[in-house]
């Protein structure tokens, strides 16, 4: 049975110079359709005004979007196979595999990561703000596989989410790269979803409004031949971040058609891992770092090309 649901969104730094539109589509999980008759309708409000969808946002605005909807809970799957990296009274880490959608974006789906925290840690699905999400801090996209981390409680889950809006998380990837790179490096390139394909991210032209700040440091762990195992910590957290930052600079991830990649038919997916994640615990304030092993389908890819798992040093 459905309801009408008034939900208030407020925008950190790390969505601040979105559109609103795309702000709300994100945090709410709605179609394009279901977004425009939501403007025509004056059901979406900025600090108490009607928005327009093309507004942009800023950090600290209140959203309110009132929507008629079906039950949004993640609903417990017991048949997802979770794996727990690292578990306390506030933190879960969990090992997301590729293939697998980290919550829930239609009532009633199951099969992602949200739904089996519900199923072994039902507590989490009254922690995050949205509870389709099932505590989780942040996201993956699909085909990405790796840690991430789940809050217990609302306080936990609140004091999480702002340690990733004050960048005082360390989010570490591993990518297979083809194209010329340097040793190591930084980009500083803002991205904005692409005007004609809502799918993908672009870099943003100078002054665009929609505009959100992207910074990565980069550094190559292996080489051979044309291919260049990376590492990439990611300073905020946009969507494709990595992704659209690695073809920016020539050295697009292996597998990702999206952007650019160079096939890789044996692996079945773009070379994308979450290997390491560092938050302040939100009790104790010290670090807490998890690891998520290099998955066999990526071990497997290195070595076709010669490449080392693990990299000394």
């Amino acid at each position: 049975m459905s309801t009408t649901t008034t939900h208030t969104l407020t925008v950190d730094a790390a969505k601040a110079g979105q559109r609103v539109d795309l702000f709300v589509g994100e945090a709410l999980g709605l179609s394009r359709a279901r977004m425009k008759r939501l403007f025509e309708e004056g059901q979406v409000r900025v600090d108490g005004r009607p928005a327009k969808k093309g507004l942009t946002v800023t950090e600290g605005q209140k959203v309110t979007v009132t929507v008629e909807e079906a039950p949004r809970e993640a609903v417990p799957d017991t048949d997802f196979p979770l794996v727990v990296l690292h578990e306390d009274a506030a933190l879960l880490f969990v090992d997301k595999p590729a293939g697998r959608p980290s919550h829930p974006l239609q009532p009633g789906e199951t099969g992602t990561v949200a739904n089996a925290l519900v199923a072994r840690y039902p507590e989490v699905a009254q922690a995050s703000q949205d509870p389709r999400e099932g505590g989780l801090c942040h996201r993956l996209d699909v085909e990405t596989s790796g840690v991430v981390a789940a809050a217990r409680t609302r306080e936990a889950w609140t004091a999480v989410r702002e340690a990733f809006s004050n960048r005082a998380v360390d989010k570490r990837y591993v990518a297979l790269v083809t194209g010329p790179l340097a040793d190591e490096g930084e980009v500083e390139v803002p991205l904005r979803h692409h005007p004609r394909h809502p799918d993908r991210v672009e870099p943003a032209p100078y002054g665009a409004e929609d505009a959100r700040e992207a910074l990565s440091h980069f550094r190559v762990l292996a080489r051979s031949g044309d291919y260049s195992l990376v590492e990439v910590k990611i300073l905020t957290g946009v969507l494709h971040q990595v992704r659209a930052h690695l073809a920016g600079v020539g050295a697009p991830i292996v597998g990702d058609a999206l952007y650019g990649g160079r096939e890789a038919p044996e692996l079945g997916r773009f070379f994308l891992h979450a290997y390491s994640l560092t938050v302040p615990h939100p009790v104790t304030k010290e670090p807490v770092k998890v690891e998520s092993p290099l998955p066999p389908d990526l071990v497997a890819e290195l070595s076709r090309h010669g490449l080392p798992w693990p990299v000394a040093g």
